[in-house]
C-alpha cells in the first residue's frame, strides 16, 4: 500500500521528468557503441540468421516472454531481492555461455535471458515502492520490453505505461504478451546474431546481454520513476508520459 504525503511543487516535478527523458535518451548509447565495436548494424545483424530462425523468431520470443512471465514472478519467492549490478553479472556469464556454441546454445539460453532480465525489471519497480505482486505492476513490467531495443536510435518515447489499477488474467496477459513480442523479437533477434558472429560468439554474448540488461534497467527506471512521479505528484499517470512524450521528440530534434 502507497502511503500519499504533500505532492511535490511543479519545479520538483520538471525537474524530476527531465531527469527521465535525460535518462531515456542515454538507456542506448552503450549497445549502440558496442554493436559499432563488433562492428556492423543493427539491421544487418538479422540478416545474419538463417531464414528458419528469422521465420521462427516472433514465435520463439512470445514463447519465452510467456515462460519468463511466470518464471521471474516466481523466483521472488527464492532469490528474493537482487541488487542491479548483479543481475547484469548473471546475465553476461549467461550471454557468454549461450554464444560459446554458436547459435543452438544462443537459442537455449534465450528463454532464459528473457527471464532474467524480466526479473531485473520488476527488482527496479520494487526500488520504486511497488509491489511485484500487484497485477498492474505485472503488466507494466512486461511492458518495459515495448520500448524501442538498446539498438535503435529511436529515444523510446513511445514507452507504454500501463494503469495501476488491472485485472490480472490469462487472457489479459496473453494480449499484453502478443503485443509486445514483436517489439522484442527484433531485439533479442539481433542479439542471437551477434552471438553467431565468428570467434567472437562468446565475448559478443556476454557484451551484448550485459548491454540489454543496463538498458532494460534504465527503461524500467523510465516507466516506474513515471508511475512514482504520478503519486507524488498526484497528477494524472497519462498526463505525465504526454508531457514525457513532448519532452522527449523536443530533445531527439
Amino acid at each position: 500500500m502507497e502511503l500519499l504525503g504533500r505532492p511535490i511543487d511543479e519545479r520538483a516535478l520538471d525537474a524530476r521528468l527531465d531527469a527521465l527523458v535525460r535518462r531515456n535518451a542515454q538507456a542506448g548509447n552503450a549497445a549502440i557503441d558496442l554493436l559499432n565495436l563488433i562492428g556492423g548494424h543493427a539491421e544487418g545483424l538479422l540478416d545474419r540468421l538463417p531464414g528458419q530462425v528469422r521465420a521462427r523468431l516472433d514465435t520463439a520470443t512470445q514463447e519465452a516472454l510467456t515462460y519468463a512471465a511466470e518464471a521471474a514472478h516466481r523466483s521472488r519467492g527464492t532469490l528474493g531481492e537482487m541488487p542491479g549490478w548483479r543481475m547484469r553479472a548473471l546475465t553476461t556469464v549467461m550471454g557468454a555461455a549461450g554464444g560459446m556454441g554458436g547459435l543452438p546454445t544462443a537459442l537455449a539460453e534465450l528463454p532464459v535471458t528473457t527471464t532474467v532480465l524480466l526479473r531485473a525489471i520488476q527488482d527496479v519497480a520494487v526500488e520504486h515502492g511497488f509491489d511485484p505482486n500487484e497485477p498492474g505492476v505485472r503488466f507494466g513490467s512486461i511492458e518495459v520490453f515495448g520500448a524501442a531495443g538498446p539498438l535503435s536510435r529511436d529515444d523510446g518515447a513511445n514507452l507504454g505505461f500501463v494503469g495501476t489499477r488491472m485485472t490480472l488474467t490469462g487472457a489479459a496477459m496473453r494480449s499484453l504478451i502478443a503485443r509486445v513480442s514483436p517489439r522484442l523479437a527484433t531485439v533479442l533477434g539481433q542479439k542471437l546474431a551477434a552471438q553467431t558472429v565468428p570467434i567472437l560468439g562468446a565475448a559478443a554474448g556476454a557484451a551484448t546481454n550485459y548491454a540489454y540488461t543496463r538498458y532494460y534497467q534504465e527503461m524500467a527506471q523510465v516507466h516506474f520513476g513515471l508511475r512514482r512521479l504520478a503519486i507524488d505528484a498526484d497528477r494524472d499517470p497519462q498526463d505525465l508520459v504526454a508531457a514525457f512524450r513532448e519532452r522527449a521528440a523536443v530533445q531527439r530534434v
